[in-house]
């Protein structure tokens, strides 16, 4: 005769073989998306399928967007080191908290790095090299959450030029893209094309540039900020303007910064995102005057610009 902790036993195991518990995708989805980026990493050779869903760009932005909201507004860090030639991501919650350590790059035959962009849930950026006494450019995307590099090909492996890439996210498709604007050696022509994150592929525009603005106003190798699926980039500090592609009518303008006001963004204005809205802000006069005069685009439509100073605690000299 069996105990009763036996017929338990025995109960429990024929359980155990009859009863095979699956969770939808979905709650899986949910729950990794509370999770910190250190688990999700760890969770990545668990199971194919969990990969498979790490992977996807839908769960790197929902992880992003709960992320963010958890802190307020997270804050991206990168860093490049000029001993190790390394290049480190980082992230802090813009309220106070630890640092988290994404991910580095270990220094390959690229020069050097430009400005990393983190777009709702991935990172941009691109290396230069010199070459024959040309300057040539590579882009990269990451996704932090998976330690996921790729490549993006250059269309023209045979065709050398000054090439700026622009990285941007059209709200409307929920896709990632990268604007490449090249302009051709020995001509004054320019290309213009579009690659998109979801297909993987290249497409030609083409696309007249703004009444009034050349292609030689354009700073390349700056990074872009992206807003309400326009991608926007600094041109010359002498023009005081802004050049803006928007994804979703593929076409460019102008934005001008307010001229009557230009002496405060001084010679090197910085283009940020702030509070979903553009923003210049220029520091080079700091140390002189112990201040940050900071443009910020609150009216996008009827170009408002509102001005905010904002003052160091203490004398940096």
């Amino acid at each position: 005769m069996e105990t009763l902790e036996e017929q338990w036993k025995t109960t429990d195991d024929r359980s155990a073989k009859k009863t095979h518990i699956s969770f939808p995708n979905e709650i899986i989805e949910e729950i990794f998306s509370r999770l910190p980026v250190k688990s999700i990493l760890r969770f990545r050779s668990v199971s194919k399928p969990w990969l498979s869903l790490i992977s996807t760009p839908s769960f790197t932005k929902l992880h992003f967007t709960r992320a963010t909201a958890a802190h307020r507004t997270a804050l991206f860090i990168s860093a490049y080191d000029d001993f190790t030639k390394n290049y480190s991501f980082l992230s802090a919650p813009h309220d106070g908290g630890p640092v988290t350590h994404l991910m580095t790059l270990d220094h390959d035959c690229w020069s050097r790095y430009t400005e990393a962009e983190y777009l709702n849930g991935l990172i941009c950026f691109t290396c230069i090299t010199f070459l024959s006494g040309k300057l040539f450019a590579r882009a990269f995307v990451l996704n932090p959450s998976t330690h996921k590099i790729f490549y993006v090909p250059d269309p023209y492996s045979h065709v050398y030029g000054c090439t700026h890439y622009l990285f941007g996210f059209d709200e409307s498709t929920n896709e990632h893209t990268v604007l490449m604007i090249r302009k051709l050696f020995k001509s004054t022509a320019v290309e213009l094309m579009v690659f998109s994150m979801s297909s993987y592929s290249w497409r030609k525009i083409d696309v007249e540039p703004p009444v009034g603005f050349t292609w030689d106003d354009l700073l390349f190798h700056k990074s872009s900020v992206c807003v309400n699926s326009v991608v926007h980039v600094m041109v010359r500090p002498s023009s005081f303007a802004i050049l803006a592609f928007n994804l979703r009518t593929e076409k460019f303008s102008v934005i001008n910064l307010p001229y009557e006001h230009h002496d405060t963004l001084a010679n090197d204005p910085r283009l940020i995102k702030i509070s979903g809205c553009i923003g210049v802000v220029s520091h080079d006069r700091a140390v002189e005057n112990n201040e940050i005069n900071l443009w910020i685009l609150q009216d996008y439509e009827n170009r408002v610009w509102v001005r905010e100073i904002i003052t160091l605690p203490e004398p940096l000299i």
